[in-house]
């Protein structure tokens, strides 16, 4: 298993929206800084997309450039997401989709919670009632409030391919947090390519309902920014359960995942120097966290249950 750390153990002051600024990595950051505006795309490597030109539709049209490698060779396209479906734990081993500020931005559309089959998974996937009585969360990989922009796109996150055990704590704890914290940055950076799933090459902890869904132990989520002025990466790998560590615990390469999972997350994306530079390490300093979504979580978030 892959360790779970942080290159930052320090805790900012302050309370309500105050913003944690974790990691003082200032050598680091100005390498980094010098390293990309010293790199020169290569026309020879793998197709980098031009943020310039291309829009989020057109990546819509043409997903290979960001979609991870699959595992399970079950890729289905939704139309506001893609996914790699395991058979054997009946459920995504990844879920792959762009997410903007433009669409964040939008009226959200009231929340429906209607679990239903996804009939494009070619063996049936798992049913709603698998969770029943099971004491797991139908856990959201996609999150219902990524695709708020529209009736339709909010429909497809109650797919069940989109969904996995969580426990309760875990789901509407720390893992909430990390999708709050995605929107917020997606927000403040325009896009993010985001990639979320569970760790099925891990130990699981059983499953629930006749379709034997398996109880992942841990979940990943990827995160890459390719837009200019600051290109990053980042991961995060959280076990199933309630936590009162502050987010960025968890954060860690996106090659670990990688390493991990047995999982190529964007090898059509961007060149392979680039891609070496943005998976092979992680910078806190770049990414903001919230306080007042840390004390909200341990504060009330954990205790509901």
């Amino acid at each position: 298993m892959a360790k779970l750390r942080s290159n930052y153990a320090g805790k900012s002051g302050g309370s309500g929206g105050t913003v944690v600024r974790v990691g003082i990595f200032a050598a680091v950051i100005s390498g980094l800084i010098f390293a990309f505006n010293f790199f020169n795309r290569d026309q020879a490597a793998a197709p980098l997309i031009d943020e310039d030109t291309v829009t989020s539709a057109d990546l819509e049209d043409d997903r290979n450039f960001y979609l991870p490698t699959s595992t399970t060779n079950q890729i289905i396209h939704h139309d506001y997401f893609s996914l790699s479906y395991s058979e054997e734990h009946e459920q995504a081993e990844w879920v792959a989709y762009t997410l903007t500020r433009e669409r964040l931005d939008m009226p959200w559309n009231e929340r429906e919670d209607e679990f239903i089959p996804d009939e494009q998974i070619s063996s049936g996937s798992a049913e709603s009632d698998d969770y029943r009585n099971s004491g797991y969360d139908r856990g959201h990989l996609v999150p219902a409030a990524d695709l708020a922009f529209s009736v339709e796109a909010m429909r497809e996150s109650f797919l069940m391919s989109n969904i996995s055990p969580q426990a309760r704590d875990f789901n509407t704890g720390i893992w909430r947090e990390l999708e709050e914290n995605t929107r917020s940055w997606a927000k403040k950076y325009k896009k993010l390519y985001v990639v979320t799933g569970p760790v099925l090459t891990e130990a699981v902890k059983g499953s629930v309902g006749d379709n034997e869904v398996s109880i992942p132990s841990y979940y990943y989520k990827v995160l890459l920014d390719v837009s200019e002025p600051g290109k990053k990466g980042i991961a995060f790998l959280l076990p199933n359960q309630i936590s009162y560590e502050p987010l960025y615990e968890y954060a860690i390469s996106i090659d670990e995942i990688e390493a991990l999972t047995g999982i190529d997350f964007f090898p059509n994306l961007m060149t392979d120097r680039l891609e070496e530079q943005l998976e092979s390490d992680f910078n806190l300093d770049l990414w903001e966290f919230s306080k007042a979504k840390h004390d909200l979580r341990t504060q009330k978030w954990n205790k509901q249950n």
